[in-house]
């Protein structure tokens, strides 16, 4: 079952073309790895798969519905792109209370088990400003993750992080394969996507090409 249908998906910025007619079929409760350079449009797809931006033309399908031009977001998705922006002087558990709050979907002790999950104390009241780059990317996940998710998009998430944090994300990621999550993983690593991933595909001048599966 795909959880993930792209069809010819183009977007652009003006005269630029960042995604070129992208058709693709990622699988459920598998990891798909995105190697490309910056500028090559993965962040782009990402965020037109999520919902934030929407494609100039093509289909995209999660679960079978069509997002692709509906000007809606789909349910269940969670998600790290960019850097994970959050409220600086409130501490970790508080940002992610109130956002939280926005959807009702989660209580307090769901967002600190979330919060130890990725190794991150929920009781420490020091303030998100005060974070390291590799907290900060911790703190991300745990938002992305704190609903309980189908679908995980992560964009870059080893960033900051030293090698005991990449250590446990990579077992955090393969653990949620276990629970049947589907995950998009774009990576400069390409450790990180062999060791994780299912499936591995290019992404180059906004056309994403299928390299191998791993299954």
């Amino acid at each position: 079952m795909l959880a993930i249908e792209l069809e010819n998906v183009s977007k652009s910025f003006g005269e630029f073309l960042v995604l070129n007619n992208v058709s693709a079929g990622f699988e459920a409760e598998k990891i798909h790895g995105i190697i490309g350079r910056n500028g090559s449009g993965k962040t782009v797809l990402f965020k037109c798969v999520c919902g934030l931006m929407y494609p100039d033309k093509g289909k995209i399908l999660i679960n079978g519905e069509n997002y692709g031009l509906k000007k809606r977001a789909p349910q269940s998705i969670g998600v790290i792109i960019e850097s994970p922006g959050f409220l600086p002087q409130y501490s970790g558990y508080r940002n992610l209370k109130f956002l939280a709050d926005i959807n009702r979907k989660v209580r307090k002790e769901e967002i600190r088990e979330t919060m130890r999950t990725v190794g991150l104390d929920p009781d420490e009241g020091k303030h998100v400003g005060k974070y390291s780059m590799g907290m900060r990317q911790r703190l991300g996940l745990a938002q992305a993750l704190m609903e309980d998710p189908d679908i995980i998009i992560l964009d870059e998430p080893m960033n900051g992080l030293d090698k005991n944090g990449v250590d446990d994300m990579r077992k955090l990621l393969d653990t949620l394969r276990g629970k049947h999550k589907t995950i998009l993983l774009a990576s400069h690593n390409a450790e990180d996507i062999h060791i994780l991933c299912d499936t591995v595909w290019e992404m180059e001048s906004g056309v994403l090409t299928k390299c191998s599966s791993h299954t």
